[in-house]
């Protein structure tokens, strides 16, 4: 994990970054960190051992930490810190089921409004993908897969449903998955297929390829938890 967090580090130290945005990228790292175990149950999260392995200052660090109290991923214990609760399976299972449900819904709506120009475009963001994938960039496979599901999501004309679907998807760990040579293999054949559905105005076919990707996700990422021992 040291390869990740070190790019993780580096993306949190641009310059001119609002408090707020500092704070939601502090949120996300982790997040990150321990929806893939790196920091696990029981863990306690020190503001300034993390502002100070971040390169930030200790003020969006307890903002974030607020907001990952919010959603029940860190408790308050008083005299002590911030700890990271137990993630349960079910847990895990239930977030892409949530993800699942709510992309199924918008991919119906897709293959009713998007365009052929809007198909080009998802044609033209997988090659992206590919080139990335080939290359092993792991940002530039995170940065290429968003650009992917964005345009893929908003062509569904259904901007209330995509925002809820883009504040679910922030619990996937995405270096999990673009570290992964043979995810970004199987997702490139994946964007692929599902472009031809849409081509053809296939709902079934988009359905069953939507259904896929959290399936194969929800796979991936607990097999990889299993493996830390986290559950033991």
């Amino acid at each position: 994990m040291n390869a990740p967090a070190k790019s993780q580090r580096s993306a949190l130290q641009r310059p001119k970054l609002r408090r707020e945005q500092l704070s939601e990228e502090v949120a996300a790292h982790l997040r990150a960190e321990i929806m893939s175990g790196a920091l696990r149950p029981g863990t306690f999260i020190r503001l300034d051992e993390t502002a100070a392995q971040l390169g930030v200052s200790i003020t969006p660090v307890r903002e974030a930490l607020l907001t990952l109290r919010g959603e029940g991923m860190v408790e308050l214990e008083p005299h002590r810190g911030h700890v990271v609760v137990p993630l349960d399976r079910q847990d895990v299972e239930d977030i892409f089921w949530l993800q699942a449900t709510i992309a199924k819904e918008l991919a119906s709506s897709t293959v009713e409004h998007i365009t052929d120009e809007q198909i080009d475009h998802l044609d033209s963001l997988t090659t992206t993908l590919a080139e990335a994938v080939q290359a092993a960039d792991v940002d530039a496979v995170i940065n290429a897969e968003f650009e992917f599901h964005r345009a893929l999501n908003r062509s569904a004309g259904r901007i209330k449903l995509a925002w809820f679907l883009l504040h679910v998807s922030r619990y996937m760990p995405p270096r999990v998955y673009a570290g992964d040579p043979t995810w970004g293999t199987d997702a490139v054949e994946h964007h692929r297929k599902l472009i031809g559905a849409l081509r053809e105005r296939n709902l079934p076919a988009v359905a069953e390829l939507t259904e896929w990707q959290f399936t194969d996700g929800v796979t991936r990422l607990t097999s990889m938890l299993e493996k830390t021992g986290i559950w033991e």
